[in-house]
Order: structure tokens, then C-alpha cells, then sequence
């Protein structure tokens, strides 16, 4: 079940715009506070631009999920990545999605406009919110990549 009361922040560049239309319509529809980080049309955009919007609201608690879409996904959540705190795992299948979030806790999940067609990324992003956290033995690899943001390693 979607928590409609949670903020979501979603975002794309061009490649994904029209998929993110299509998710953040659907998202709306199902009651959630969805924020739009951009982009408003189809015009060229940098995909890290968007990623980055979304990535810091989530990171500031500002949003409790964040969705990205690029052509791939794969951009976007190298991307957002950069950003201390975020853990976003492109997931273009239901199975990647559940995963990401049971075994990761993925925060922001990162869509390909051009990998999956609007009716499977709304299943897409519906398993990934509906999905929890496991804990157990994921809590402890979850705790070593938030680690891995604390210090150096070169």
C-alpha cells in the first residue's frame, strides 16, 4: 500500500519527461504529496540536474521518497548517489523494485523512460513504495554503506 501521506519528489530530463508525467499523474491520483523537481517539457536537460533536486530532498528529510527518470535510469541514480544519505537503485522490472527496497532500502528509485512503457513503471514504483525494509542481515550491509559515506577510502 502507497503511504499517501509520505512527500515524493520525482524528476527527469528530457529522455524521461514524459514517463514522469505519466508517474507523477498516477501518483497523484492515488492521494500522495508528490513534488515536482523538473523538467517541465521535452527540451534537452542534464540528467544530473534533476538528480540532484530530488536527491537533496530526500536527504533533508524534506521528501520521504524520490523518483527519477532518464532514458535508462542508470544516470540518474549514479547521480544521485553522489548525494550522502541517498541509496537509489535503478529498477526497470517489479522484482529489482521489491528487492531494492527489502534488501537496500533504496530511497529513491531511478526509471528508464526508454526500458519500460508507462502502464510497467507505475507497477514499477507501486512495489517499490509498497515494499519494506527487512532488516535482519540487510541492516548491517545497509549500515556498511552508510559507513562508506562517513570516511575516505581511497
Amino acid at each position: 500500500m502507497v503511504n499517501e501521506k509520505l512527500k515524493i519528489a520525482i524528476g527527469s530530463d528530457h529522455a524521461g519527461f514524459r514517463l514522469k508525467e505519466s508517474v507523477r499523474k498516477h501518483l497523484a491520483e492515488k492521494g500522495c504529496d508528490v513534488e515536482d523537481c523538473g523538467v517541465h517539457s521535452d527540451e534537452p536537460a542534464d540528467y544530473p540536474d534533476s538528480a540532484q533536486k530530488v536527491a537533496v530532498r530526500v536527504a533533508a528529510r524534506q521528501a520521504g521518497w524520490g523518483v527519477l527518470i532518464c532514458g535508462t535510469g542508470l544516470g540518474m541514480a549514479i547521480a544521485a548517489n553522489k548525494v550522502p544519505g541517498i541509496r537509489a537503485a535503478t529498477c526497470n522490472n517489479t522484482l529489482l523494485a521489491r528487492f531494492a527496497r527489502e534488501h537496500n532500502n533504496a530511497n529513491v528509485l531511478a526509471l528508464g523512460g526508454r526500458m519500460v512503457d508507462a502502464a510497467e513503471a507505475r507497477k514499477i514504483v507501486d512495489t517499490w513504495l509498497a515494499a519494506e525494509f527487512a532488516g535482519g542481515r540487510h541492516e548491517r550491509r545497509v549500515e556498511k554503506i552508510t559507513a562508506l559515506e562517513e570516511r575516505s577510502v581511497y
